[in-house]
């Protein structure tokens, strides 16, 4: 590990004021600390912000609002909270782990992917235009959707498939002040700059995330696919939130993870579902356009199958509660 200036400022402009290149904002620490111990990150000035006002679960005129230092136990405990993300929360990580991290920092997470996490291997994320050895190399868990030539790495984040399903945004905060972003829009796919994976500037933070209202997001769920059923990350997931009036679908929101470079909306799969019957073979012909576009690799060509099983799964599950 490098050594680095360590601050903690108790006002969120102080802590913004400090900001800036070489530094790093620590919260729950759940992936800034390992990254740290790998030498993946080395920044040069770390700002603990735990100490900031960034708290609260509370209603407000555009949606739910969800303090971004917030941790994830506590908002997956809290009523308001619909169970799409809940479940998502309750799924991620280990209850030590979810005890600590926040909900800002789980939508910052870093990539698992092994290449990654290795310095002595080279990596479009951490060196740009050093390569991707995972295109040939171990890819059993990699993505099939929003891939490129420069990286096929996948979003970890469960907590940010649930939300991008659901529409929400991100409010952010910096020096110049205050912005609000729909979190589909934040995440980059790779495409030609893997090292630019969402469109957090310097020095910005996330201050709080607004989950819109949507009374019928009530009857959702997610469902999470992995080799084991604790302190694993997906294989492939689906978040879905269904309107149900008289045994069919009037309105649907699916967002897969596991599969994708980023939380991955699917329109498609959602068109298909409006209007048609609340039943298992309804749901098939509907889920197979999850896997549109998919480019897989030698070793996950099984993802495109999963994934499609996966949504029905979820829709199946939903549509009996």
């Amino acid at each position: 590990m490098h050594a680095f200036d360590f601050t903690a400022p108790a006002r969120t402009d102080e802590a913004l004021r400090l900001a800036g290149p070489g530094s790093a904002f620590l919260a729950g620490g759940t992936t800034l600390v390992d990254l740290l111990k790998l030498d993946v990150l080395t920044p040069r000035h770390v700002i603990d912000i735990n100490d900031l006002p960034l708290r609260g679960i509370r209603g407000g005129h555009d949606g739910l609002r969800i303090g971004a230092l917030e941790r994830m136990t506590d908002v997956a405990q809290h009523r308001a909270v619909p169970p799409v993300v809940s479940r998502a929360l309750l799924q991620s990580a280990s209850p030590q782990l979810r005890n600590m991290a926040t909900i800002g920092g789980n939508l910052l997470q870093r990539t698992r992917c092994g290449y990654f996490r290795d310095v002595t291997t080279p990596c479009n994320r951490r060196e740009p235009g050093s390569g991707c050895p995972a295109q040939t190399g171990q890819n059993r868990a990699h993505a099939i959707l929003g891939t490129s030539s420069g990286c096929v790495a996948t979003h970890p984040s469960d907590l940010a498939v649930a939300l991008v399903a659901l529409d929400a945004s991100i409010r952010l905060a910096s020096r110049a002040g205050r912005r609000t972003v729909r979190l589909a829009d934040f995440y980059r796919p790779p495409g030609t700059t893997p090292h630019i994976e969402n469109d957090l500037k310097p020095g910005e933070l996330i201050a709080e995330v607004v989950i819109p209202r949507l009374g019928w997001a009530r009857r959702s769920t997610y469902v999470k696919v992995r080799d084991r059923r604790s302190y694993e990350f997906a294989l492939a997931s689906a978040a879905v939130a269904l309107d149900l009036r008289g045994g069919r679908v009037r309105d649907a929101r699916v967002a897969v993870g596991g599969v994708a470079t980023v939380p991955w909306r699917l329109p498609g799969v959602e068109a298909a579902l409006r209007g048609g019957p609340a039943t298992e073979q309804a749901f098939a012909a509907a889920a197979e356009a999850a896997a549109e576009g998919a480019r897989p690799l030698a070793d996950n060509a099984f993802k495109v199958t999963l994934v499609r099983r996966t949504v029905v799964r979820a829709l199946m599950e939903v549509s009996r509660s």
